[in-house]
């Protein structure tokens, strides 16, 4: 890593599908300068994707008074992602498993699904108001720098 400094870098954006979009680019940006290959470049940006549309669309419901946070900190042993919203919350024991029969067909349901097969660890928080996920990719080897 650059310096043996650790990196992180914190955004607040609006509740917008533009704000999801910004902030899977940064993932893919920072996985890409940590020195992840291809495969786990773009599990990191699905997984953050799939975090920030949850905390717009689920957690903040498109409000425009209430933001969402994405923080990234390069450890030089793991990429750790915050990605929080300022929504109700978010009860993990609701979630239901879309691979059971009767939610194969359902038209939702699988972000959460998606970001724990993509992460190594997946961490939710209670925030009163608002639910933060914590996403850890560790480095199987020496990263580069942000």
């Amino acid at each position: 890593m650059a310096d043996s400094i650790a990196s992180r870098y914190t955004y607040t954006l609006d509740s917008s599908l533009e704000s999801v979009n910004r902030v899977e680019q940064a993932a893919e940006q920072i996985a890409q300068k940590a020195g992840l290959n291809e495969d786990a470049v773009f599990q990191v940006s699905m997984a953050v994707r799939e975090a920030a549309v949850n905390a717009v669309l689920h957690g903040n419901a498109y409000d425009a008074q209430k933001k969402i946070t994405a923080s990234f900190e390069n450890t030089g042993n793991a990429l750790i992602i915050r990605i929080a919203d300022q929504g109700k919350g978010l009860d993990i024991t609701q979630l239901t498993d879309p691979r059971t029969p009767e939610n194969l067909l359902s038209g939702s349901g699988r972000g959460i699904f998606l970001i724990r097969s993509f992460m190594d660890e997946v961490h939710f928080k209670q925030l009163h108001p608002g639910t933060e996920l914590t996403l850890i990719k560790h480095f199987t080897s020496a990263p580069r720098g942000m």
